[in-house]
């Protein structure tokens, strides 16, 4: 996926926008306000913890809120296969309506196409979404003065050696509950997706301040996440296996399937990046919102290693690639 985006799509890059195309990054910044798109093929549509319609929500939220955003809108995309179930549909909307709510936002234009049967896989929605620049991110972004000359959104090259690394809750979890809600998969799992709209949770790690850089690890994970801000930062990311929340119902099933824990895509947390002065502070708001209560602290970027660099439990290191495929497919 990488390869094609920057073998074929970045070509479409002509130079507009305060950060655009090229940046390869969560949205982009055009008149000071974040624009962003994504399409959702999720397999199944309706799975434990949501449906396609609350996803789609989601992640354009949540991708305007990973650039210091604060989203406002949303255009609505859907494509339907001939003799789709009314019903269905209206429980998707009803999903798309009750997130929008939730997360503060509002569906301002759509568009619907039908095609013939059998020619796509049920629905597919594609949301794009604006967000204004919020009073909380020129806070931050003043805190982030201390010890830098900052972009002025959350971008990778706000990082700096010394930066910690903290994830906002358990991983895997959205994949794992997609996985067991698929037909043929044989194993059952307590897990619920974590699909959820981040944008109030950002304000308030903002309002703290040290939040250099932010972002959801979808689809790759984390471990396509860090490599991402290691290749554009030129820095190096340690982590630590110990510290990595994960439930252990999904760490089961990741053996159970042999996955690779650091792979699977989330769809409601955030990893940040934050100046050590603000860590404990940061940690300790995520730690009072619902979205963060499960927060923890994982690692620091470096300037004496490359690329992303793993410490075992038992005290070992191995390195952490970017995954070659992706290891569960259609999870959004």
């Amino acid at each position: 996926m990488n390869s094609l985006i920057k073998d074929v799509f970045l070509g479409l890059y002509d130079g507009y926008g305060e950060i655009g195309l090229n940046a390869l990054d969560d949205g982009a910044v055009i008149n000071n306000m974040v624009f962003t798109t994504d399409s959702y093929t999720v397999r199944p549509i309706f799975f434990k913890g949501g449906n396609i319609g609350r996803l789609s929500v989601t992640g354009t939220v949540n991708d305007v809120a990973m650039m210091g955003g604060q989203p406002i809108a949303l255009s609505l995309g859907v494509v339907l296969e001939e003799g789709f179930p009314i019903q269905d549909l209206k429980k998707i909307t009803d999903g798309i309506l009750s997130t929008a709510k939730e997360a503060g936002v509002h569906v301002v234009t759509g568009d619907t196409k039908v095609m013939e049967r059998g020619k796509i896989d049920g629905i597919i929605i594609n949301t794009a979404g604006i967000g204004v620049r919020p009073s909380q991110l020129d806070h931050n972004i003043q805190t982030l003065r201390k010890t830098r000359e900052p972009k002025n959104w959350l971008v990778p090259l706000n990082l700096r050696p010394g930066d910690k690394i903290i994830v906002t809750g358990t991983i895997g979890d959205h994949a794992i509950s997609i996985l067991s809600s698929r037909e043929g998969i044989g194993f059952e799992v307590n897990v619920s997706s974590d699909a959820a709209p981040l944008n109030r949770t950002m304000l308030n790690v903002m309002e703290v301040g040290g939040v250099a850089d932010a972002k959801d690890p979808t689809r790759g994970g984390l471990a396509d996440l860090l490599n991402d801000w290691a290749e554009k930062s030129g820095l190096g990311i340690y982590i630590k296996e110990e510290k990595i929340p994960a439930r252990e119902e999904v760490k089961s099933a990741v053996e159970f399937l042999g996955l690779d824990l650091l792979e699977l895509g989330n769809e409601g947390k955030a990893v940040l990046a934050v100046s050590p002065e603000y860590e404990n502070d940061v940690l300790n708001a995520l730690w009072s919102d619902p979205l963060g209560k499960d927060a923890q602290s994982i690692g620091e970027v470096r300037k004496d290693i490359e690329g992303v660099i793993l410490e075992t439990i038992i005290g070992g290191k191995r390195y952490i690639s970017r995954p070659i495929g992706d290891p569960v497919p259609r999870i959004c």
